[in-house]
């Protein structure tokens, strides 16, 4: 453990590192992204060969675009710098079940037996309500350093209890039993059913992706590694993109078809954007779908249809 070292993280990792970072009082620093969203290992290590640097987030599936740091590379990084490594893999954890990831994307996921912790939150792909999340240390002694007691808890035994270790303290337990009782029907196997559904989400995702990338009025702005899509709309008579996104999400949510808005970096898109058009300023407004049920992938044609009527 570091406690006065850097907490380091991609710029595209979510908020709450930087802010709960701020909380602890402990120093935060962004590390560049490349054009997939991902942390970038040359910035890194230039980061990490400065020094003092205490802790790594490796987010496995960022919130804007279902991005995976590269994982086992950051691992061989903490081998030889040694700093404590943590994944967020609040969104994409439960994608390590399964089979049809990218070949690239399955190395860095089969790695999560090497980092210090990880979190995985089950009211996203686990099918339960809001609230519920889940956090894994490899060594339950680091439970020892919260520094809080009570003169009138905490006496059933000598185990740490889950008071003594968050800062909640006492909480109910129904969202755990959900949990619990929803594996127990859906167990976490890979093959299984409830992998399926996952498969079926990386599909859904897929086939969006190679649509909008076939479709002049669409700029897909990466490919998708988990089930979240992002792309730019490309207005008629010279609309700036930005401004035919913000018309195009209000346009479908009239018709029933709820998309969401994302703040996408001009240097992500530019790879993907048309050489004769200037990118309209930095970032781009860019439309982002979350294809997170299974089901979607049964609505596709729909969907797709849907997008194709209101593009025109």
């Amino acid at each position: 453990l570091q406690p006065d070292g850097v907490v380091l993280a991609s710029e595209q990792a979510h908020y709450t590192h930087e802010r709960l970072s701020g909380v602890l009082r402990l120093p935060f620093e962004p590390i560049a992204a490349d054009a997939e969203g991902k942390m970038r290992m040359d910035a890194l290590e230039d980061r990490l060969r400065r020094g003092g640097v205490g802790t790594v987030v490796a987010t496995l599936g960022t919130t804007g675009f279902g991005a995976v740091d590269p994982l086992a590379d950051i691992v061989e990084l903490r081998d030889r710098y040694g700093f404590r490594l943590h994944a967020d893999a609040a969104y994409g954890g439960y994608f390590v079940l399964a089979k049809n990831l990218q070949a690239e994307t399955r190395r860095h996921f089969d790695s999560v037996d090497a980092v210090d912790s990880i979190v995985v939150d089950p009211h996203k792909h686990g099918l339960q309500p809001y609230g519920c999340g889940s956090v894994l240390f490899r060594d339950p002694a680091v439970g020892a350093f919260y520094k809080h007691d009570s003169p009138y808890t905490y006496f059933t035994s000598d185990a740490l209890h889950l008071g003594e270790i968050s800062l909640e303290c006492s909480r109910a337990g129904a969202a755990a039993v959900a949990l619990w009782a929803t594996h127990r029907l859906l167990p976490l196997k890979p093959g299984g059913e409830f992998a399926g559904g996952l498969e079926r989400c990386r599909d859904a995702a897929e086939a969006l992706h190679q649509r909008l990338d076939g479709h002049p009025s669409f700029v897909p702005v990466v490919r998708p590694e988990l089930d979240i899509v992002a792309w730019a709309v490309m207005g008629a008579d010279d609309e700036n993109p930005s401004t035919a996104a913000r018309r195009f999400f209000q346009e479908a949510a009239e018709r029933g078809l709820h998309l969401a808005l994302v703040q996408v970096p001009g240097s992500m898109i530019a790879p993907q954007w048309p050489k004769k058009v200037a990118i309209p300023g930095d970032p781009v407004t860019c439309l982002r779908s979350v294809l997170m049920k299974a089901e979607h992938m049964d609505w596709m044609d729909r969907i797709w249809s849907m997008l194709e009527d209101l593009a025109g």
